[in-house]
């Protein structure tokens, strides 16, 4: 028996409201460009609505001109998606309380997460939007889970309860550390006065 290795997210689907609920959302508070549109080729009475979250991956929206906007929290049973979190840089990320109040949308405030920050608020239909802004780059050739599989090494060596920004310091010095050589004796840190 082999797995199946995947290569990352392909697409995510959700199901919408009316089209243009679902533009003035993904487009119109999130930023996300419209790439893409056709009918749901598994119900004609649907539209698929293709978004660019701004990694060139893409979030679909089945449409229908009959469902109408609710805001009541999506189902949280197991199985269920609990919320779908996007990436924002920290200059994006400090103007997402204004941005957000102009708007009149409720969210829960800024939330320290250590390795990051996050805010959350509802999208037109209830799903959990979570806008996330890592406090770290990863080293050039690596990436931020690979950061944060070090770090959570490192602060389960240490017995921390959650990672810090002191775990991912320690772990970026760590992977560049075995990825980049060097031509000193010692990679030891130093004091020079």
């Amino acid at each position: 028996m082999r797995k199946m290795q995947v290569q990352g997210v392909h697409h995510i689907t959700l199901t919408g409201a009316d089209r243009q609920s679902s533009i003035d959302f993904w487009e119109g508070v999130l930023g996300m460009p419209f790439v893409f549109d056709q009918p749901n080729l598994d119900n004609p009475d649907e539209g698929h609505l293709y978004f660019d979250p701004g990694d060139g991956r893409l979030i679909t929206v089945f449409t229908n001109e009959t469902r109408k906007r609710v805001h009541n929290r999506t189902p949280m049973d197991p199985g269920c998606v609990h919320h779908i979190a996007f990436n924002v840089s920290q200059a994006t990320f400090r103007q997402t309380v204004e941005r957000l109040n102009e708007r009149g949308i409720g969210h829960s405030g800024p939330k320290d997460r250590g390795f990051m920050d996050s805010i959350y608020f509802k999208d037109p239909l209830g799903l959990l939007i979570e806008l996330a802004s890592y406090r770290f780059e990863p080293p050039a050739g690596s990436s931020h889970a690979a950061v944060l599989l070090e770090a959570h090494r490192i602060r389960v060596e240490r017995g921390d309860y959650n990672i810090a920004e002191i775990h991912l310091a320690d772990a970026i010095e760590r992977i560049v550390e075995r990825s980049t050589g060097t031509l000193s004796d010692s990679r030891g840190a130093a004091d020079p006065y």
